[in-house]
């Protein structure tokens, strides 16, 4: 899987297998219980790979696996490559704090334009904060570049449970 420059902060993917659905699931339960370096963690049909604690840093990601079967359909696993849940929070609460910030930033300088009143201060808050707002989309690009080795050794070890599973020679 290649990660492009796509404006994706958190690369997705999709594979069709031929395997019933519990089978793989098992199959990553169990490799969460072998300690190969990874802790893996099964919640209905949905596993989460991630490293240990001792191993992870501040943008270390994990990955989501959804793997599921639709009656005649072949079994399908979603992959999704993304930070820690609580990094990602933080990340989406900052975002959303700037917005608040921006668009009152807006109503000020709109207010302050009507009344005829100073619109210095509105005006350098607002391209402040539309700044701020570019250096958080780059600080989210830059982890994600600083975490595609790691990226690229979850999905080695995901393939690795999968030709285990699919293959048992």
């Amino acid at each position: 899987m290649e990660l492009s420059n796509k404006i994706a902060l958190r690369p997705r993917f999709s594979l069709e297998l031929d395997q019933d659905p519990e089978l793989l699931l098992s199959a990553f339960e169990n490799a969460g219980r072998a300690k190969e370096g990874f802790v893996t963690s099964r919640v209905d049909d949905h596993v989460f790979i991630r490293f240990p604690k001792s191993k992870q840093t501040f943008w270390s990601p994990q990955l989501h696996l959804e793997i599921s079967k639709m009656e005649a359909q072949p079994t399908v696993l979603k992959g999704l490559y993304g930070p820690n849940p609580t990094m990602w929070t933080l990340f989406m609460f900052l975002h959303f704090f700037v917005a608040t910030l921006f668009i009152s930033a807006g109503i000020w300088l709109y207010t302050n334009t009507r009344l005829g009143a100073a619109t210095t201060l509105p005006l350098v808050a607002l391209i402040l904060l539309f700044i701020l707002w570019f250096v958080l989309y780059f600080v989210g690009r830059l982890g994600r570049k600083f975490g595609k080795d790691e990226m690229l050794l979850l999905q080695d070890f995901m393939y690795k449970i999968l030709n285990a599973t699919i293959n048992p020679n």
